[in-house]
């Protein structure tokens, strides 16, 4: 198994996603969670182009990486300068980092259009750059910015930017393709002429135009590179750069390159997650490997399968990379989706109550329900079963009104009759929406007997129409999704009423959250 090292860009080229914006904290703390993960190289921004990356290596500094090497990125210096007054090479040695990266031009297109210099003038930017680097002892990359379109047009050009950077004593020459629009087959190719004429070795920096991003990334390792650049969720600039949580895998897993160590591979799920959360950002549910949908298997012949075989449908254990097999409920679906969703919660369910379950949800399926985005109603069906389940409340009655008073605006209000522990409980609210009255009122009414109630919030409310030709009488479906504990679930109503439907979808989530956070059922005394 051979080494191919690891370089993240996600604090840099990644926070050139137009959503994507990150302080110095948020920075500093990916950069060390990278680090714990195994990175061999982490990019953590432009020293030279805003304070805020100049903030981020000042601070840095004072950190322990582990075995991890920091690296500022910058560029070459300008045309009709020296390097000793090039502000941003200074910039660079500023930062004090161990590794230097600098993109410079490898196009000959690029050199007269946009540096407005000549092929032998970009050459000597190149040389006098990475020599200064290396004279104040840093471990150079050489971004050779364009290369594939630039080989293609003009090959001798081409190698010769990299002849530059490696007689002044590169460490690396990264490879970029920076339009993102080669193909897999031209990237191997390439890389392997290069390997021919160029023995310092070669890294990779793909983006993902074309979508080949991962694909292109994998060929230029095939062809020769030891050194795969890209960013966590693929983040970056336009569609995004190579995706390293695919990458990352694809490499150990299937190609057997030695990236990280196999009890660092069982982290990337969590860590592609911890990404996400600090960017502000959806994670990704159908993404390869570490996404939650990557081994969810609906179709019933498909898991059926899986209870006797779980490779049959899954192209490697999900465990190798944190991950889980999940078995998604729904119309679709066979009696065996019903107990391995069981068989996760620790039930025991047999043939007769696992086809009960399967014709009830495929009723309500039939009358507007819809259970793949509501797993939580699914596993209260399935703890109903239990012989020693108690349902913690019972509704009696409630009413909402909804009211524009002269003087308050736009005013609800709720009640809820509800039985708690034989004790019947009746409770008013107000709040600025019939449903957030009604959550308002049977929290209450609930709260003194399940205090836990009160650590959980509502994070969000939707709406569909699902007949919308039948106007004001249609048929209405409510997804209310719950936070707390750490815990994140969505209960589904449905009804031509929306109250009706948000109340079925609320009273199931703080039933649902009674037996998540209390961690078990309520027992029957």
């Amino acid at each position: 198994m051979s080494q191919v090292f690891l370089y993240d860009t996600t604090l840099r080229d990644g926070t050139q996603r137009e959503d994507i914006s990150l302080s110095v904290d948020d920075k500093l703390v990916i950069a060390k969670r990278l680090a714990d993960f195994g990175f061999h190289y982490i990019e953590g921004g432009w020293p030279g182009s805003n304070p805020k990356d100049a903030e981020f290596f000042a601070r840095a500094a004072k950190l322990n990486f582990g075995s991890a090497k920091l690296a500022a990125f910058g560029r070459t210096r300008q045309k009709n300068s020296q390097c000793e007054q090039d502000a941003n090479l200074q910039a660079l040695l500023d930062a004090a980092t161990p590794v230097v990266t600098m993109v410079g031009k490898s196009s000959e297109y690029h050199v007269k259009v946009v540096l407005s210099a000549t092929l032998e003038e970009n050459l000597a930017m190149i040389r006098d750059s990475v020599s200064f680097m290396k004279s104040h002892g840093r471990e150079v990359m050489f971004d050779a910015e364009h290369f594939f379109d630039a080989f293609i047009t003009n090959r001798d050009y081409a190698l010769a930017s990299l002849r530059a950077a490696a007689d002044a004593g590169a460490d690396w020459l990264v490879l970029c393709e920076t339009n993102g629009g080669k193909l897999p087959w031209e990237v191997e190719e390439i890389v392997r002429e290069v390997s021919l004429h160029i023995k310092t070795p070669l890294g990779v920096h793909c983006h993902n135009d074309s979508g080949c991003g991962v694909a292109n990334s994998l060929a230029a390792v095939r062809g020769g590179c030891t050194q795969v650049q890209g960013t966590i969720n693929g983040y970056g600039e336009r569609v995004g750069n190579a995706n390293l949580t695919t990458i990352i895998p694809n490499l150990q897993l299937k190609m057997n390159q030695q990236v990280v160590m196999p009890e660092q591979l069982r982290e990337l799920t969590s860590l592609s997650h911890f990404v996400a959360e600090v960017v502000n950002l959806k994670h990704y549910a159908h993404a390869p490997y570490i996404g939650h949908s990557a081994f969810a298997h609906k179709g019933g012949i498909h898991v059926a399968a899986i209870l006797k075989a779980s490779d049959t449908y899954q192209h490697i254990d999900p465990a190798l990379v944190g991950n889980e097999m999940r078995s998604v409920v729904s119309e679709l679906s066979g009696r065996g989706n019903i107990q391995l969703r069981a068989q996760a919660l620790g039930i025991d369910l047999n043939n007769e109550d696992a086809q009960q379950v399967l014709n009830h949800i495929k009723h309500l399926e039939h009358e507007g329900f819809t259970f793949e985005a509501a797993e939580a109603s699914v596993e209260l069906m399935l703890h109903r079963l239990r012989r020693d389940y108690v349902k913690p409340f019972e509704l009696i009655d409630y009413f909402v009104i909804a009211e524009r008073r002269q003087n308050r605006g736009l005013l609800s209000e709720a009640t809820v009759k509800v039985k708690v522990d034989g004790e019947v409980k009746f409770v008013a609210a107000e709040g600025n929406g019939p449903v957030n009255a009604l959550s308002t009122a049977l929290r209450s009414a609930l709260s003194a007997a399940y205090p836990v109630l009160k650590t959980v919030r509502l994070i969000d409310y939707k709406v569909r129409i699902l007949d919308s030709g039948n106007g004001t009488s249609a048929l209405i479906r409510v997804l209310i999704t719950f936070q707390g504990g750490g815990h994140v679930w969505t209960t589904v109503g449905a009804s031509t009423n929306i109250i009706d439907a948000s109340w079925h979808a609320l009273s199931d989530s703080l039933e649902y959250a009674l037996v998540k956070l209390e961690g078990s059922p309520v027992q029957a005394s």
